[in-house]
């Protein structure tokens, strides 16, 4: 196997997980903000780590089951540090957006 082909994997399978963490923050995300609604006393940041923790390993137990892959320990640590990773995207990335549609917003005015 040469290096070309390795490099081309290595940014085949990067763009799939981007993708997946994308729609996982998404998600996380939209689920957060309907809690956030209904209770608000909760503290956000810990929902969204406790959110993106479950969304992440319920992707992954839904991946293996589609794929017919057997569930290896090693998926479940990846799912865990992929749901960290999702949840700080989803507790600093929504408002960061909400700040800037607002200057966006502000300046059109």
């Amino acid at each position: 196997m040469d290096y070309t082909t390795i490099i081309n994997a290595i940014f085949h399978y990067g763009s799939i997980l981007l993708a997946i963490m994308a729609v996982l923050v998404f998600a996380v995300t939209i689920i957060v903000e309907v809690i956030k609604g209904l209770f608000p006393k909760v503290p956000t940041n810990f929902v969204a780590v406790i959110v993106s923790l479950i969304i992440t390993a319920l992707a992954m137990l839904i991946l293996c089951a589609v794929m017919d892959i057997t569930v290896m320990w090693y998926y479940a640590v990846g799912a865990v540090v992929l749901g960290l990773f999702v949840g700080y995207a989803a507790m600093f990335g929504f408002d960061k957006f909400k700040a800037a549609w607002e200057k966006l917003k502000a300046l059109k005015q």
